[in-house]
């Protein structure tokens, strides 16, 4: 059944430099495994460089820049985390616009880890329930989120995470999300 509940959809993955490998790759092959087509949306063309952790791990080869990106040729949005990359989508205007498009669709998105960086910068969480890396609980709370430790949370549009570990469930969400 999840191999073809996503049969025909196009999910973006807003990711740049700094990206968590795990948490762009193991969504994706989930995505994928169950029918869509993914995109890699990033800051410029070219590649970008994931980490494990703290050490460089691969490059992956950016489909669209943010700049150049439409929300509404997409059926939803994945949002992987990392510390870097979301400290550096959120300072980018088009990354920015490219997140709150799918948010004022009504599109969903699926974010984990730092992720909701972006969320906060793109001002989409007042008002959600939401769940991240503890450490953005407070920015989650100050920008208007109810933050909680669950390892998957689903408010409306929007599908949450914590961490790696929260993978398994984080994928299963989100693909229920997308279908």
């Amino acid at each position: 059944m999840a191999a073809t509940t996503l049969q025909g959809k196009r999910i973006a993955f807003l990711a740049a430099d700094g990206v968590e490998e795990v948490e762009y790759v193991q969504p994706r092959e989930a995505v994928e495994r169950a029918g869509a087509t993914v995109e890699l949306v990033s800051l410029k063309p070219g590649s970008i460089q994931s980490f494990n952790h703290l050490d460089q791990s691969k490059t992956y080869d950016v489909d669209v820049a943010a700049a150049d990106a439409d929300a509404g040729g997409y059926d939803g949005l994945v949002l992987p985390g990392g510390v870097a990359n979301p400290d550096f989508l959120r300072t980018d205007p088009d990354a920015v616009r490219f997140v709150q498009a799918f948010f004022e669709a009504g599109k969903p998105v699926a974010v984990i880890c730092h992720g909701p960086w972006t969320l906060i910068e793109a001002d989409v969480v007042r008002g959600r329930r939401i769940t991240s890396w503890p450490s953005l609980r407070t920015d989650l709370t100050n920008a208007g989120a109810t933050w909680v430790d669950e390892p998957v949370v689903t408010d409306g549009n929007l599908t949450s995470s914590r961490k790696p570990g929260d993978l398994p469930a984080f994928c299963t969400a989100l693909l229920t999300q997308f279908a």
